[in-house]
């Protein structure tokens, strides 16, 4: 017999704050379906290229605490 939905979330919100996140990012993964097998490979380029433009200063750098405002701005409206 299958646990219902109720039991099991109330099964999981027992569990301590690391192990409810595991629970909470494999369940949201579940949902995404299969990965792009080709993905592992685009982003080992893609932090290449970032890492060179870094080391060669062509990439343009913003202070983590001016982008945290940004953010805010743009995407919390606040």
């Amino acid at each position: 017999m299958m646990k219902s939905a109720q039991a099991v979330l109330d099964d999981a919100l027992r569990l301590d704050a690391d192990a409810r996140a595991d629970v909470a990012a494999e369940i949201l993964a579940s949902l995404d379906g299969p990965g792009d097998p080709d993905s592992d490979a685009a982003w080992a380029i893609e932090i290449a290229r970032r890492v060179a433009a870094v080391e060669g200063d062509t990439a343009t750098l913003e202070p983590w605490e001016s982008a945290k405002r940004r953010f805010e701005r743009e995407i919390l409206g606040r």
